[in-house]
């Protein structure tokens, strides 16, 4: 079995974001970048693929040379090689369109990706890949176990969960719960020293107008400052309630 996983190149959470050029921008600079953990998650669980039924792993992201650390990483988890696409990752659906032309030239049975990425949130190019290439889909998937060709994969729904039964190949929107996160691997020596010897693939993109552009970007407002009632105050917490939050 031939797994695609597909991998953000994102901001860690932790990373105070500021904006360039008139907040048309992101402003990388001093900005530590990560593996979206949505896709951490679902590398791990093709790592599991790959111990367990002799499945290959290829990651794959669509972005500048920056990103080759974080592939560098895939590679050093136990991925056996990495493909990146070299363009900037403009919108969502260009992004999908990048990734449709290595899937049709690269023969895989399996794309894992997390449902979303933690930078823009848009959780589309899952869906969106899967309906350029008319492949089989499953989002928010929390379960999979695959024999052949068969596929058992669970995703949450509103107030539960179901189970579904579909075949290769397929395209799977995954998170946490897939694995947990006691379960992702953490790069060790051994995969730090292998990872340089695998193969990074760079590839051209394919010539495609993005459809969309960010017109300016903005921070959320800051908090305001709290207000510590007396608990014997019942009056000016229900009138500050009432006046200021307006929730009752």
């Amino acid at each position: 079995m031939k797994i695609l996983v597909c991998i953000s190149h994102v901001p860690d959470t932790t990373s105070k974001i500021n904006f360039s050029d008139n907040d048309k921008k992101f402003d990388s600079n001093g900005v530590q970048f990560i593996i979206n953990p949505h896709d951490e998650f679902l590398l791990t669980r093709a790592m599991w693929f790959k111990e367990k039924q002799g499945a290959s792993i290829t990651t794959i992201n669509v972005g500048n040379a920056s990103t080759e650390s974080t592939l560098r990483k895939t590679l050093a988890i136990g991925a056996d090689e990495a493909i990146r696409v070299n363009t900037e990752a403009t919108d969502g659906f260009f992004v999908a369109k990048q990734l449709s032309e290595v899937v049709k030239n690269g023969d895989y049975d399996l794309i894992l990706a997390g449902k979303e990425s933690i930078d823009y949130n848009g959780g589309m190019v899952p869906g969106m890949l899967a309906s350029i290439l008319d492949y089989n889909f499953v989002n928010a998937c929390v379960g999979l176990e695959i024999e052949e060709t068969a596929v058992t994969a669970i995703r949450e729904i509103d107030g539960g969960k179901e189970t579904l039964s579909t075949n290769l190949p397929l395209i799977v929107g995954g998170q946490k719960g897939i694995v947990e996160e006691k379960d992702l691997r953490i790069p060790n020596m051994r995969g730090i020293m292998m990872a340089r010897k695998k193969p990074l693939h760079i590839v051209e993109a394919v010539s495609f107008d993005a459809t969309t552009s960010s017109i300016s970007f903005e921070k959320p407002p800051a908090k305001s400052a709290c207000k510590l009632i007396d608990p014997d105050n019942l009056e000016e917490l229900v009138s500050l309630l009432h006046n200021e939050a307006k929730v009752i």
